[in-house]
């Protein structure tokens, strides 16, 4: 029923070893390929950090925004890459400069640069001041707590988050953190709550509130914390 067909293929020859190069098994890897993955690596690595970081403020703002009056004149002392004050202005309509060491900051926010002590503000200027995780830096505590009640108005409000002492763990983590800022801003004095209110409390402020924070708010510093709400009194 079926017919053979007719092949059209040239006949075949047989291969000799001359006519084909012999497969190379190994991977044509670019020079610069392990370098470009690298790269990529560290540019993740970057983004998530950053992710964080702002993630970290984010948080912050948000809790700072719940208890200042809104469209306050707000000045954030030591405000490292700017992200709170930058957060913050946008959620509770604050006008918010940040004042540090540096020259510059990361977040595009109104920034002065200070000496660690003397505010570049006016007298009476400001209704709240952030310092967040900063007292503890001061190497005049003194100094900075008279700077505080000359720039707030009377009843202005002061926000303080610090790190406590409370058992070894925070210590040990405290005193890690000492070490890497002390050639930078000096050595880290570290204070227990009733140190704490003693010395608010002898410069003049009212605490208004204060509850502690979880220490896992930052895995990478997971130390006790606590944060005030003070209020200023020109008449105290």
């Amino acid at each position: 029923m079926f017919q053979r067909l007719a092949s059209i293929s040239p006949p075949s020859t047989p291969f000799s070893g001359d006519t084909i190069a012999p497969r190379d098994t190994a991977l044509d890897v670019p020079a610069g390929r392990p370098r470009v993955l690298l790269d990529g690596i560290q540019r993740r690595w970057l983004r998530e950090q950053r992710r964080r970081k702002v993630g970290r403020a984010y948080d912050m703002a948000l809790e700072i925004a719940h208890v200042i009056p809104s469209n306050s004149c707000v000045l954030d002392v030591g405000c490292g890459n700017g992200f709170i004050a930058h957060h913050l202005a946008a959620m509770a309509g604050a006008n918010v400069t940040g004042i540090d060491l540096d020259p510059t900051t990361e977040a595009a926010i109104a920034y002065r640069q200070f000496d660690g002590k003397h505010f570049p503000v006016a007298d009476s200027s400001v209704d709240t001041v952030l310092l967040c995780y900063v007292l503890h830096h001061a190497q005049d505590l003194g100094v900075v707590m008279n700077e505080l009640g000359r720039v707030l108005t009377d009843g202005g409000l002061a926000v303080i988050y610090e790190d406590i002492p409370d058992v070894w763990w925070d210590r040990l983590v405290c005193w890690t953190h000492s070490l890497k800022w002390r050639k930078r801003t000096g050595p880290c004095t570290f204070r227990s709550e009733s140190e704490w209110r003693t010395l608010f409390n002898s410069a003049g402020f009212e605490i208004v509130n204060e509850r502690p924070l979880s220490r896992w708010r930052n895995f990478a510093h997971p130390v006790s914390r606590r944060l005030y709400l003070l209020r200023h009194s020109q008449a105290r």
